[in-house]
């Protein structure tokens, strides 16, 4: 059986250490959360910052991580299948209806959005790639509760507070779930205002491999109205040919 590398465990501690804090820490912060002597973490900082990872500020003498470890993982989820997947979508999507386009997968009591593409509009509604979007305030929210059963759908909600986004935003559990059921027996999820003023937005769910996932465009309410036939049969489209 392969033996740990403790090394290597303190390493992937000392980064989750700095997601947490959030904050410069110095070699005496670091090795009380790591239950460590400061030398072990004096030796473990250095390290990575001769490899680039950190960095240590002049004035404080104090460590932050450096973008590298972001830069390495972005260039890893780029030949990631759902990545590549949820990319080759979106641009099509883009392409077809000249709007934002969007795919995003199920994320502990939300969806993270891993992939987008911005519409040709001078109006046109913008997401990040990485960004978590409410489930219950958004159509790539909605398109994933809907692909699930009811009693993983209810667990779902529970796992983040119900805010209140806009006025239109749904925050009662049973009224919530009732919209979304409503949309299942369509096939398609929509949400208007409920998200952001002014805007509407479409969703369908689909399954790549293990993964919940769900396609969406969005955009300017009476543009989207006007072309919400047109959108949604694009959007069918592509769907089934990703089945």
């Amino acid at each position: 059986m392969p033996a740990d590398v403790p090394a290597c465990a303190r390493t992937l501690a000392v980064l989750e250490i700095f997601a947490r804090e959030k904050r410069e820490l110095s070699v005496s912060d670091v090795a009380r959360f790591l239950d460590l002597a400061d030398s072990s973490c004096s030796d473990l900082l250095h390290t990575m910052l001769k490899a680039g990872y950190v960095v240590r500020t002049a004035k404080t003498r104090r460590f932050y991580p450096t973008g590298k470890l972001y830069s390495i993982a972005l260039d890893i989820s780029r030949n990631d299948p759902l990545y590549m997947a949820s990319l080759e979508m979106v641009e099509l999507l883009s392409e077809k209806t000249g709007e934002s386009a969007f795919c995003a997968v199920l994320d502990d009591g939300a969806v993270k959005v891993l992939a987008t593409v911005e519409g040709k509009h001078h109006l046109r509604y913008v997401l990040r790639t990485g960004e978590r979007i409410a489930l219950h305030a958004s159509a790539l929210g909605k398109a994933v509760l809907g692909s699930l059963d009811d009693d993983e759908m209810r667990r779902q909600l529970r796992l983040k507070p119900l805010r209140k986004v806009t006025p239109e935003t749904i925050v009662d559990p049973q009224a919530l779930e009732e919209n979304v059921k409503g949309q299942r027996e369509r096939g398609w999820y929509s949400v208007q205002e409920e998200g952001n003023e002014g805007v509407l937005a479409f969703g369908i769910p689909l399954q790549i491999g293990d993964a919940k996932v769900a396609l969406s465009i969005a955009g300017p309410i009476e543009r989207m109205r006007k072309h919400q036939q047109a959108y949604l049969a694009e959007m069918k489209l592509i769907v089934a040919s990703h089945q």
